[in-house]
């Protein structure tokens, strides 16, 4: 058997293969951050296309944490309704639902990047990410008691509306990536300075979120492994990190990278990321996930056959192919199970 179509079991969750579902923005949730028809659409699409794990896209744990006006939300009990519908389908697809918790911090839906945002973007610092974004409010001590208990109501939410996965977005620039990058967090208090005060609030969270999400589910988090800039994060800071991050209750690390400020990266070709991913898990001890541009199944089996990740996360080619995973199983000669309904397609 193909080692990408191994099944993966972390905690009590067996996933049937490796591959995972990026979650990705689809700015399409104008009504109060309400889950619609075409989100249901689409990661069912991906679920009945072989994947694993079936990550939503980000979703806000506070309505001034959106990343634009049309991001899901888990801020209000009135959402977890129309989430029950997509994790009951995606569970009876085989796959499992992961759902993804964020909070866009300085880069969230402001009047400056002319959306009409109604309230000032916040962060550790007031650093605007860029010179003409606008300047966000330095959160107080109190002010990030409120995010973490935000972060764990929308945990409770996630439980009941039937996730199985529960992911922190601490990557991209957003809250909790601009609480570990030193690029944008210039406190001098707990949570700021060293690398270990950084982290304080996503340890924070993670820890408020375990208190309320089953010791049986996982939960996951998603890091920028390297800012790309001198000073900034480097795969090394979470090597160190990683015994903290898995006493507080984190699996896997998801290892994406940058996004805390407008800087140059270095050229981005297949595969750019992978080597973060399989720097944290070594040197870590710790799963990680790895993603970007990675397309090819000949690609991703080398991915987990080398052991340089535990699982592969694809994001646009999945867009671009919902039913990847069943292509890639009979390119490599797997035998897989096909949905009922389109076996006729199935290739001999």
């Amino acid at each position: 058997m193909p080692h990408l179509f191994e099944p993966y079991q972390i905690r009590e969750l067996t996933l049937r293969n490796r591959v995972m579902v990026s979650p990705m923005c689809m700015y399409s949730a104008p009504e109060n951050g309400l889950f619609t028809e075409w989100h249901f659409v689409h990661l069912a699409s991906r679920a009945v296309g072989g994947a694993g794990l079936v990550c939503q896209e980000a979703t806000a744990v506070e309505s001034r944490g959106r990343i634009s006006e049309g991001d899901l939300g888990l801020w209000d009990d009135i959402q977890i309704a129309p989430l029950q519908r997509i994790t009951h389908f995606i569970k009876e697809a085989g796959a499992a639902s992961a759902i993804q918790l964020a909070h866009a911090g300085r880069k969230a839906w402001s009047s400056h990047k002319g959306h009409g945002g109604p309230q000032q973007p916040v962060a550790p610092s007031a650093i605007p990410w860029d010179h003409d974004w606008e300047v966000p409010h330095e959160l107080t001590i109190q002010e990030i008691r409120q995010i973490v208990d935000a972060f764990q109501a929308a945990a409770a939410r996630a439980l009941a509306a039937a996730f199985d996965v529960i992911e922190i977005h601490g990557a991209h620039g957003y809250l909790l990536h601009s609480f570990l990058s030193p690029i944008s967090n210039q406190r001098q208090d707990l949570y700021g300075g060293s690398l270990e005060k950084r982290c304080r609030l996503v340890l924070e969270v993670a820890q408020a979120i375990r208190q309320v999400w089953p010791e049986h589910k996982p939960l996951l988090l998603r890091v920028s492994a390297t800012d790309w800039a001198e000073g900034g994060l480097t795969p090394d800071d979470f090597v160190a990190l990683a015994p903290a991050l898995k006493k507080a209750g984190i699996d896997l690390i998801y290892c994406s990278s940058g996004g805390v400020a407008p800087i140059s990266i270095p050229r981005i070709a297949p595969g750019y990321q992978i080597p973060l991913a399989e720097r944290i898990r070594h040197g870590g001890q710790i799963a990680t996930a790895a993603v970007g541009l990675i397309t090819q199944p000949e690609m991703a089996e080398e991915i987990i056959s080398n052991g340089r990740a535990d699982l592969v996360a694809l994001a646009r080619e999945v867009l671009r192919h919902p039913y990847w995973p069943l292509m890639a199983a009979h390119r490599l000669g797997q035998e897989v199970a096909w949905p009922k309904q389109y076996l006729r397609a199935k290739p001999q």
